[in-house]
């Protein structure tokens, strides 16, 4: 036998020990199976919402987003109970919501508050819509649709643990205001499980994918830590950024001018959400919003840090702040065009499986298979 034969037998035994590991750890299920809705989801930017009501959706459920007139965001089932048409064609009146149709109006806890045309022996009908918790945080709108009761329940510190222990709350991004970080967000939308989105995030050995945008190469997976909430792996990787001298900000607008090097890349999976940072210049969010079982929308948030620039930070905070607003979106094309090439192969990926669900995908990247693992975990543990 060749050594050429060798290495193909050897690659072949590899992947097929591979994917009976992914079948054994449920990757058949993976594709169908929901999110757990006991987390808190970004589903808008919260200059999205305003006194006109915003529609958005996660996993079926339909809600409405409003500002009442003490600029306090709101999440409503986006139903009214009369008639069954949406309430965010409606209206924002005071700090309740209107519908469009008979002006009926509810309030933040999804009671019936005013009905225009009630006759004198009619009490206010005791209808009641879905209230969701709600919370405004680092630049978006966080909404929890699992079990309220989870939510609010009183906290259980096991017996020999440390004291601090805390309610769920929605993932801090610290930079989003911090004015040592220019930030641009794209929004992924793509026909597609969650999975897929996730797997692809985690998965840098695709930056083949994207060489005409320049953003890593040579990823190399080093370690891998696994817990029931998170899945953390740092790759070795070679990056066209260095964000060292106040020039280098044109390394955004001008590749000719990227050269790579050497960069640790560390990508986390702390469910239901991505972060990821390449060296010291660049961080990276990814915020989920799983809509269907083909069906996945995402914030994807670009942090490129100043902290290398310690002369800009003795500039005057407002001075910083307009050059931090002026440069919201530099990375605009970059992202957008890496997210356009993702979602192609998102939905091809997607559209394979639904064609043909019985033929196994071969995965030899462990970090992918942790995050099926994880996922499947997770699943066990959504409100019905």
């Amino acid at each position: 036998m060749t050594a050429a034969s060798d290495t193909i037998t050897n690659a072949t035994a590899v992947a097929i020990e591979a994917q009976r590991e992914s079948t054994a750890q449920g990757r058949q299920d993976v594709r169908n199976l929901p999110p757990n809705l006991n987390h808190w989801y970004a589903l808008a930017r919260s200059s999205a919402v305003g006194d006109t009501p915003l529609a958005v959706e996660i996993w079926g459920m339909a809600i409405a987003l409003y500002r009442d007139d003490q600029n306090q965001v709101h999440a409503l089932e986006d139903r009214c109970p009369h008639r069954q048409v949406k309430l965010s064609h409606g209206a924002v009146v005071g700090q309740n919501l209107e519908c469009a149709y008979h002006a009926w109006q509810f309030d933040a806890q999804g009671n019936c508050a005013e009905v225009p045309y009630l006759e004198a022996n009619q009490k206010l009908p005791s209808c009641k819509i879905r209230s969701y918790p709600v919370r405004e945080q680092d630049g978006f709108i966080w909404v929890w649709p699992g079990d309220r009761a989870l939510l609010d329940a009183p906290v259980e510190i096991p017996e020999n643990a440390q004291a601090n222990a805390k309610a769920p709350v929605p993932l801090a991004i610290p930079e989003w205001d911090h004015l040592n970080y220019i930030a641009t967000v794209s929004t992924i939308d793509c026909e597609a499980h969650f999975s897929f989105l996730i797997e692809n995030l985690m998965d840098m050995y695709h930056g083949h994918l994207h060489r005409g945008f320049q953003a890593w190469a040579s990823a190399s997976l080093e370690t891998l830590e696994e817990t029931p909430d998170k899945v953390d792996a740092l790759y070795t990787a070679e990056s066209y950024y260095k964000i060292d001298k106040i020039w280098s900000i044109s390394q955004l607008f001008f590749p000719a001018l990227r050269q790579l090097h050497p960069e640790p890349l560390r990508v986390t999976y702390a469910y239901p959400n991505w972060t990821s940072s390449l060296g010291d210049d660049f961080r990276i969010i990814c915020l989920f919003v799983p809509i269907s079982p083909t069906h996945t929308r995402a914030h994807l948030i670009h942090f490129v840090s100043l902290n290398a620039f310690w002369r800009l930070h003795k500039l005057p905070l407002r001075f910083r702040r307009f050059i931090k607003d002026s440069l919201f979106g530099a990375a605009q094309k970059m992202l957008d065009g890496l997210v356009g090439e993702d979602v192609v192969m998102l939905e091809e990926e997607q559209a394979a499986y639904l064609g043909q669900p019985d033929r196994r995908p071969y995965e030899l990247n462990r970090a992918c298979l942790a995050v099926q693992r994880l996922i499947a975990n997770q699943a066990t543990q959504t409100a019905p």
